[in-house]
């Protein structure tokens, strides 16, 4: 049977995300020019980009105010993480997975809002001309631990309860 996690486990795996968001996001600003492509793949490149909005650059171009929405929906979004992850019992291992990946995308984010005004893009995936809104290690975590969420709730075996252990 496995071993129970304590929830600091959790709030370290976010920490862990936040760092290397971090670190990417810096090591991207000083090694990449801004909006000039560094081809790795036929379908991945490195490539600089400052997003004032939400996913897919939504709200971009709103004047400002975006920065403060977007900065109070991540405090508020974390604030509840911290919270659920805590009253989660030790024995659950996908669905506080999937939280710690949030709160560590959530904040790495909210980091680059507070201190930049905008949040630093620069994984660029594209095929047949088609390119996906440049994205960081963050927006992935984020995406992975929704993924990890929905999944935890399809594996849910008891009302309430989480299947994903």
């Amino acid at each position: 049977m496995p071993r129970n996690l304590p929830t600091a486990t959790w709030y370290a795996l976010a920490l862990l995300i936040i760092v290397l968001d971090q670190l990417s996001k810096g090591m991207a600003e000083q090694y990449l020019d801004y909006g000039r492509p560094v081809v790795l793949t036929s379908w991945f490149n490195l490539t600089l980009q400052y997003n004032p909005g939400a996913a897919f650059s939504f709200l971009s171009d709103a004047g400002g105010w975006q920065r403060y929405f977007f900065s109070g929906v991540a405090v508020v979004i974390s604030g509840v993480l911290v919270v659920w992850l805590h009253r989660l019992p030790p024995t659950l291992r996908l669905l506080p997975l999937s939280l710690a990946l949030i709160l560590g995308g959530a904040l790495g984010n909210l980091w680059d809002r507070v201190a930049l005004g905008h949040v630093v893009d620069f994984i660029s995936v594209h095929y047949g001309g088609y390119f996906f809104p440049a994205f960081n290690i963050a927006d992935s975590a984020i995406s992975v631990g929704a993924a990890l969420m929905i999944l935890d709730s399809l594996l849910a075996t008891r009302p309430g309860g989480s299947g994903g252990k």
